[in-house]
Parts: C-alpha cells; structure tokens; sequence
C-alpha cells in the first residue's frame, strides 16, 4: 500500500477535552506517526504519515473525537509523503 500525509485542522469543542491525548493514543495504537497542537483559535492542528488505509481510519477517527469533543468540521490537505516523523507526539 503507498504511503500518505495528512495535514489536518479539526475545529469544534477539541481544546480541553484531552483531544490531542487521545488522538496521540489513536495514532500510536494504529501506527500512525506525525504530531497534533492546540491553535490559538480554538482548532487542533495535526500531520499524520502512513500508509493510506491507516490514514483514513485515522481521518474517520478525527470527525468522531474524544468522547469529551464535539467536532464540527475536519479540513484535510493531502500533502506529499516525507517521512518525518518516527512516532506521534504532541507539540505546543
């Protein structure tokens, strides 16, 4: 399977509800790496590498949230795959 990365911006109730925790959880349980941060707008702000399938489970994951979230709308762009990251973490 190829290789993807996507560059992610999820809006809604996602800051103070430990959504980049367990968005890290998610990425580490599907082997997904990359990094998520809170923006100063209220939205989460991430870049996920994998192989495609992994990360489309991870985008379906993204529209549900943490079950404190409520997630109104996920903007993805799809960017060329870099190979950046060797795992996920969560940046400030």
């Amino acid at each position: 399977m190829r290789n993807k990365r996507a560059h992610v911006w999820i809006s809604g109730r996602v800051q103070g509800v430990f959504f980049r925790a367990f968005t890290r959880d998610t990425a580490i349980q599907l082997g997904v790496t990359g990094w998520a941060r809170n923006l100063s707008d209220g939205r989460v702000e991430a870049v996920f590498e994998g192989d495609a399938g992994t990360i489309e489970r991870m985008l379906q994951w993204c529209h549900q949230g943490s079950p404190m979230s409520r997630v109104d709308t996920v903007e993805v762009l799809e960017e060329e795959y870099a190979g950046d990251f060797e795992s996920f973490r969560i940046t400030h």
